[in-house]
């Protein structure tokens, strides 16, 4: 494969799959904001899903591993030159590719925490469990640090995807998708840093 080619599935595997279960994963925890009952019925209807351990591997696993391990590559090859020039388009260049790595360690330690531990030591997973996890300080303070670093990653990446697929070719179609996506970073923050906010 070439890189155009490799370039545009990177973008389109944090779009389409990933992007469509970071906003699943936002909803599904948002919904302790309507108490503890409310989040332990999300959470048995999602583990109620046949072939679940199917879906995340196909739709989830590989995706990120794709995602993260080419985002790495691109990062690695790539120089920033905000010390040269300035402007907004180059640090969100670089603001992604520190999001990015940021992200991925989040993303490693929750999935760690949620989803392996209960999965090999059948650790079941309800709202007083997310709730002693998030009592350390240092935890929670983690956490609203992965939120933003994940919307951003997300938003930041949307904004250039749409420039990538041709969607937002001229200066002014990406002039307000930058203010669409700038509503939606700080809308997906405030969700997930209260949905945090829930379970403590």
């Amino acid at each position: 494969m070439n890189h155009f080619l490799l370039s545009r599935l990177h973008s389109l595997a944090g779009i389409v799959p990933l992007g469509a279960f970071l906003i699943e994963h936002f909803y599904s925890n948002a919904v302790a904001l309507l108490g503890a009952s409310a989040y332990d019925r999300q959470v048995a209807t999602l583990q109620g899903i046949p072939w679940l351990w199917v879906i995340e591997i196909l739709f989830i696993l590989i995706p990120v591993l794709y995602h993260a391990g080419y985002g790495i590559y691109l990062a690695i090859l790539s120089e920033a030159n905000t010390g040269s020039y300035g402007y907004a388009s180059n640090w969100r260049f670089v603001l992604q590719r520190v999001s990015g790595i940021v992200t991925l360690l989040f993303v490693v330690y929750h999935v760690w925490s949620f989803r392996l531990k209960s999965a090999i030591f059948g650790m079941d997973i309800h709202f007083d469990a997310v709730s002693a996890h998030l009592m350390n300080p240092w935890i929670f303070a983690g956490y609203v640090v992965g939120i933003l670093s994940t919307t951003f990653h997300f938003t930041n990446g949307l904004w250039s995807g749409l420039i990538t697929w041709g969607i937002t070719s001229g200066p002014r179609g990406q002039r307000l998708s930058g203010r669409i996506m700038l509503v939606l970073f700080f809308l997906l923050s405030a969700v997930g840093v209260a949905s945090l906010a829930a379970f403590v």
